[in-house]
């Protein structure tokens, strides 16, 4: 999602207002679940029994600024051949009963839709921004991970239990990056630097998949607005392996327990890989025999013109991740390409309702107990409804793209800009051109050259119907 300061235009807001009418997204939450939220938040299960006391380990959660909705909290230990992983996620199941009223509006929702200012929640903030949200110096129910890695990195066992647990601090990526660089970082953000290079090597082995994509964000200047590319800091990337091996050895549970739901992205096709190879030769990027997709990627650059093309032709190896759930033998395709492992969605049930089935399935399985009855049956379903929330969300995030770039341009029509072509349509013509300054994706006509840099005018540029478009100049 594309990232704006916190006071923006009101003609902006307006726009993200058209875009939530249009897309038809939720309103405010019924009275009824709001009650139900509020008796929840005053009287949770607590973990059912109320599970272990965690509340001497030192967890600490690391999010954007500002976040309210804390999902994970993590420590980090080094042990005598390796390391350990705890991973509290925030027992949302202590609080939403499958087949009750909150359960059913959160179906409803599929997951939490973000706005550059705001967003529609999958849950109350009663719950998501306050009793279920793991915020630092509260009593927390969350069901926690136990992960021990070798070394190396690779994974020598798993639990997860129901526990109850108390962060200590709530960090962003920015503090943790200037620890680490700073050489001030001990304990677990220290681990984190260390584990999350183990494991990004490691992902790079197995042949899995990390694109260096930059985000568009919004900032102030000269007394007004302009468009800026930021490529995620080495931090953000070290916190998604955490996730990540949480998510595999989910998976891994459920797998071996016959039972759960996973996030899977077919292995890409024959011609698509081939395609993607030769437009690789065509822009100079190197591919050598033998290297899989993720060996390519890894290390490429997308401030290069014929890099930045190539990352964004190559996106059509990433398509079609779905969800898989399954009761009896595990589906043919149980993999997710792009994580080269299978894997499940565990990590974030405050804002996607699948993380929560989820987690519940392997809490059962790792208890050695019968995943609940009101569970099971919930599973077939899951895959249809996070497609739709995920098509929605996708859509939202396009078009508050397309407003922001539209609003920012709209006084510079018929002005020349430096652009790089990073997408040529063979069939209409024309394709995709991105500008570095201001930070912009978008139409171009005429006949474009693959990965090369070109001289482009601004020929359209409307907030109200969110187009942009540019012309060779």
């Amino acid at each position: 999602m594309i990232q704006v300061p916190e006071e923006i235009p009101l003609k902006l807001e307006d726009g993200f207002d058209r875009i939530r009418r249009e897309l038809t997204l939720p309103g405010d939450f019924p009275r009824a679940v709001l009650d139900e939220a509020e008796r929840a938040a005053e009287a949770p299960e607590l973990a059912r029994p109320a599970g272990k006391d965690l509340t001497d380990v030192p967890f600490v959660t690391i999010d954007p600024p500002g976040s309210m909705d804390l999902d994970q909290a993590v420590h980090l230990e080094r042990l005598r051949a390796g390391y350990r992983v705890w991973y509290a996620i925030a027992d949302v199941g202590a609080f939403v009963r499958p087949g009750g009223i909150i359960d059913a509006e959160a179906r409803a929702r599929g997951e939490t839709v973000y706005f550059p200012a705001g967003k529609v929640p999958l849950h109350p903030k009663v719950l998501s921004e306050g009793a279920a949200s793991l915020l630092p110096g509260a009593l927390r129910p969350a069901a926690v991970w136990r992960i021990d890695l070798d070394a190396d990195g690779r994974t020598v066992g798993a639990d997860v239990q129901r526990a109850l647990v108390r962060s200590r601090e709530r960090l962003d990526y920015a503090y943790v990056q200037a620890a680490v660089d700073t050489g001030t970082a001990d304990g677990t953000l220290g681990l984190l630097a260390e584990i999350g290079r183990l494991r990004l090597a490691l992902e790079r082995e197995r042949g899995g998949v990390t694109l260096p994509t930059p985000q568009q964000e919004v900032v102030q200047a000269d007394g007004g607005y302009r468009l800026e590319f930021r490529l995620p800091l080495p931090a953000e990337a070290w916190n998604a392996q955490i996730s990540l091996l949480t998510g595999m050895a989910a998976a891994t549970m459920m797998l071996d327990a016959e039972i759960g739901i996973l996030r899977v992205l077919p292995r890409p096709r024959p011609d698509d890989l081939a395609k993607v190879r030769r437009v690789a030769g065509a822009l100079g990027v190197p591919w050598p025999d033998g290297a899989g997709y993720g060996a390519v990627v890894h290390d490429l650059d997308p401030k290069d013109p014929q890099q930045a093309a190539f990352l964004h032709e190559s996106k059509v190896l990433l398509r079609g991740s779905g969800y898989e759930s399954f009761d009896g033998a595990p589906p043919e395709e149980a993999g997710h390409s792009a994580v080269a492992a299978p894997y499940a969605h565990v990590t974030a049930p405050l804002r996607r309702l699948v993380d929560r089935y989820a987690t519940e399935v392997c809490l059962a399985v790792a208890a050695g107990e019968p995943v609940p009855a009101d569970v099971r049956a919930a599973l077939a379903s899951l895959p249809a409804l996070m497609s739709s929330s995920g098509r929605r969300a996708a859509a939202v995030d396009r078009a508050c793209v397309d407003l922001v770039e539209a609003f920012l341009l709209r006084d510079r029509l018929g002005q020349a800009f430096e652009a790089v072509v990073i997408d040529v349509d063979e069939r209409r013509g024309g394709g995709q051109v991105q500008l570095a300054d201001p930070a912009v994706i978008a139409r171009c006509d005429g006949e474009l050259p693959l990965g090369e840099q070109v001289t482009v005018r601004l020929a359209q540029a409307d907030p109200a119907t969110r187009e942009v478009r540019f012309t060779l100049a």
